[in-house]
């Protein structure tokens, strides 16, 4: 589709896009208390979940969290995980932590992994912490196993705390038996869920206002017909506000209404 609707409405940039810079992202009061359970979670050195549905801020959460953490006392790690075996999440370890091997037996690759971390928390004096992004597909024999990556001298230091993040099933995961040795570990969990009408229509002004609109361009009844649409969650939002303008613009009409939300409907899943 054409960018006419930018030019109409006066958007200084594409409206409603996930890549904004952390310090735009919208600070509520979900994202305050994930990243408290987050400092409280790297505090103990244990391992915390952030879960929700598809398209409720996950990942957004996460950057927020990520980046409260000051670059001079903390080293973080983002992976994302995949549905692959155990060894495949420890060749991501050894990817973001930047060591190079020859080899890559399961015994080199944790040797190797957990002779960085130590020089990181005893060298360098940094803590560390590990997001697994989509954690909830993992196998449940690499959640069965994954606690061991958590154990130093004899499991009594507590230097590599996790953040599982992941859709509501990672819950049913980490409740077989199998899983037990690492649901121990959690501490804290956040779950995150639609937003009601009022907070969507926060946020709608707010992604508006990133890109140079000071004033509302949704009236009331396509702020309800976006938040029904979406179910609350960010993402569809998105999809959904994007859409509408694009269609209110094809209308010549200064405000987006509910049907312009209706049109941008039929376009997405």
């Amino acid at each position: 589709m054409k960018d006419d609707y930018r030019t109409f409405y006066g958007f200084s940039k594409v409206p409603f896009r996930t890549d904004i810079k952390e310090k735009d992202i919208l600070e509520t009061l979900e994202l305050i208390e994930v990243k408290q359970r987050f400092e409280y979670v790297i505090g103990l050195g244990a391992i915390g979940l952030v879960t929700g549905e598809v398209g409720s801020g996950k990942t957004t959460a996460l950057r927020y969290a990520l980046g409260k953490l000051h670059p001079s006392e903390y080293r973080s790690l983002y992976i994302t995980a995949s549905s692959g075996p155990i060894m495949e999440l420890y060749r991501q370890f050894v990817d973001v932590l930047d060591i190079h091997l020859v080899r890559n037996s399961k015994t080199v690759l944790i040797k190797a992994i957990k002779k960085e971390i130590v020089d990181v928390v005893r060298e360098k004096k940094m803590k560390i912490v590990m997001v697994i992004d989509e954690a909830s597909l993992l196998r449940l024999e690499v959640l069965a196993e994954l606690h061991t990556i958590c154990q130093f001298e004899k499991d009594s230091k507590p230097w590599l705390p996790i953040i599982l993040a992941g859709q509501n099933n990672l819950m049913d995961k980490l409740s077989y038996r199998d899983s037990w040795p690492l649901a121990s570990r959690v501490v804290a969990k956040s779950h995150l869920q639609g937003v009601n009408r009022q907070d969507m229509e926060t946020y709608l002004q707010h992604h508006l206002g990133l890109c140079g609109i000071d004033r509302m361009l949704f009236d009331k009844t396509a702020i309800t017909a976006i938040h029904q649409g979406s179910g609350g969650l960010f993402r569809k939002a998105n999809h959904l506000a994007r859409g509408a303008l694009i269609a209110a613009a094809a209308d010549q009409s200064q405000m987006v209404k509910a049907e312009h939300v209706r049109l941008a409907a039929t376009e997405i899943l």
